[in-house]
Formats: structure tokens, sequence, C-alpha cells
């Protein structure tokens, strides 16, 4: 594998690169993508919360927020977990939530590109899907990037994609337009697929990441009815291989694919990452896990689609 750069800003979008923050716990060193991090604090005090899931400390205000903190030893190595005088608080931001995680150091930032991540083998969690997004090696060293969303997700699954939330939506007609869907995480992918099924979208084509995305397009870029293969693209931006930002920028940049509607789906959107999306040309952005406003923008961008096509 290539050996990560150090330091630097990554400022050009859709170059399929990322930076990821290293830190600690028991020895190990894990990662977690940069663009999820806000602040980086000593740990503090924490106050407890009953009744909280057994890896939630509690909650602590650093300034004029509330936040609830997670003690990432304790969900990694349960028994095996240690506070120490010097842990540390990485205060995180994604799927519009703010919580903080406790560690035992942080190492520093690393550039490396998507095509260095690779996916864990599933023997590792027993043919399901565990809590490592990836796993790479810098310098010698394996780093294992963490799914914080899954994390969050199993602390408490109200915060996750909640499939109901399609139901509330009433009776919805059948709708065969073909959807490509790039999502790495099995858990999110069948959630994503299931709450489309319920909202009436039958033709359903998933890939692991950008890259089987992409190569797929490829392969179909010269059909004379390309509607009939690919209608829309909804893609994650996290992804081994390739991430959702590579994968938007070479559709959009194909003259045979471009007027495919794209839609990011992603744990990461906020107004910085909205505003790369925009200039890869995305068509829409929407913040994971607000599955109902997916679909509200699928019917939107489908409708103004087969007008375009017209």
């Amino acid at each position: 594998m290539k050996k990560a750069e150090k330091g630097g800003i990554l400022l050009e979008t859709g170059t399929n690169e990322m930076e990821i923050m290293e830190f600690k716990i028991n020895g190990n060193l894990y990662g977690i993508n940069v663009v999820k991090v806000r602040e980086i604090m000593m740990a503090a005090p924490v106050t407890p919360m009953p009744h909280s899931h057994p890896v939630v400390e509690g909650i602590f205000k650093p300034r004029d927020q509330v936040l609830t903190v997670v003690n990432l030893p304790k969900y990694l190595y349960e028994d095996k977990a240690e506070v120490g005088e010097k842990d540390l608080f990485i205060i995180t931001n994604f799927n519009n939530m703010y919580i903080a995680f406790r560690v035992h150091s942080v190492e520093g930032i690393v550039r490396l590109s998507w095509e260095d991540i690779q996916k864990p083998d599933k023997t590792i969690s027993k043919g399901q899907e565990g809590v490592a997004t990836g796993i790479t090696q810098i310098n010698g060293d394996l780093i294992t990037i963490l799914d914080f969303e899954k994390i969050v997700a199993e602390i408490s699954p109200s915060t996750g994609i909640q499939v109901g939330d399609i139901e509330q939506m009433g009776q919805r007609q059948q709708n065969t337009s073909p959807i490509l869907i790039a999502e790495d995480s099995i858990m999110l992918a069948k959630i994503i697929t299931e709450s489309l099924h319920k909202a009436g979208f039958s033709n359903i084509n998933k890939f692991d990441n950008g890259q089987e995305a992409w190569n797929y397009l490829e392969s179909i870029e010269n059909e004379p009815q390309l509607k009939d293969k690919v209608a829309i693209v909804i893609t994650d931006i996290e992804m081994p291989k390739m991430d959702g930002h590579r994968l938007t920028k070479l559709i959009k940049s194909n003259n045979n694919l471009k007027k495919i509607p794209v839609i990011i789906f992603s744990s990461m959107i906020n107004g910085e990452m909205y505003v790369k999306g925009k200039q890869i040309g995305a068509d829409e952005q929407i913040s994971k896990p607000e599955i109902h406003r997916l679909v509200e923008v699928i019917d939107y961008l489908l409708g103004k689609h087969n007008e375009i096509e017209m």
C-alpha cells in the first residue's frame, strides 16, 4: 500500500482522497474521517444519566452545548477498558448530531486514497457486518477505520434510518424506474433498499462501493435507452475503492451519463460538504437518516428527468 501523506489540507473535491485522524485505544490504532471531527478536548468530568446504554458515560457541557459522551474503549473492549488521566474526547458531528467519544490518545492526521482502504473480511465478524468500515496500512501500521454511524445506531437505534417513516407517507404507486445505489454498509444498504421498496420503487441495483458502480455505468454508457438501465444514482460518500464524491464527479464529467440525477445520501452532509457536493455537480444532497426526504427528492428528480427525456 502507498505511504500516506502527512499534514496538509484536502482542498480539491472528487480526487478519491480522504484525511483520517489516527487515535489509539489500548495501544491499537483506529481512524475517523476528519470531516466528522469538530474538536479534540481533554477528557472532562461527566454527569451520568440513569438508564442509559452501558457504554454511554453520561453528558457534559464544554461551553453552551450539552454533549453525550460515549466510552469508545468500553464499546470496543468491554471489561478491558481503562479510563486514563490523559484521555481525550473527540467531538464529532455526523447524522446531524454532536457526540463526544473517549479515546486514549490522538496520533495525528494522514491523507490517503480510498483505493488503499480495504473492506474487512466477513470472517472477522462471523459473517455479519462488523464495526470497521475499512482497514488500511500506513507506514507499516494497520489502522482500523471505525463505522461511527453503526456504533451510534447500536447504542441508540432511534437515531438511525427508520423504515417506519416511509409508512407514514401513505399509499404510494409502484415505480419501476431503475435506481442505482452505491453503499458499502451492508446494514444501511439493506435498510435503504427495504425503505425504497416500501415507497414503491421495485427496480433497485445495489453496488458495494463507487468503483463497482462506476464500472457498471461505464459498461452501459453507450446504451441507446440508457434511462432503462439507470434513471437515478444514490451514493454514500465514505466507501472503499472509490468514494461518492469521485463517483459523482466522474458521472457529471461524462457526456453520456451527466444527465443522470445524482443524490448524495451521507451522514457527513454539513455546510462545507454541501458546497463540495455542489461543486462536482450533485443534484441533491441529503443527510442520513432522513429517508423520507430521500424518497421525496427521488420523486422530484425522476419526474424532472422524465420531462427532460421527453
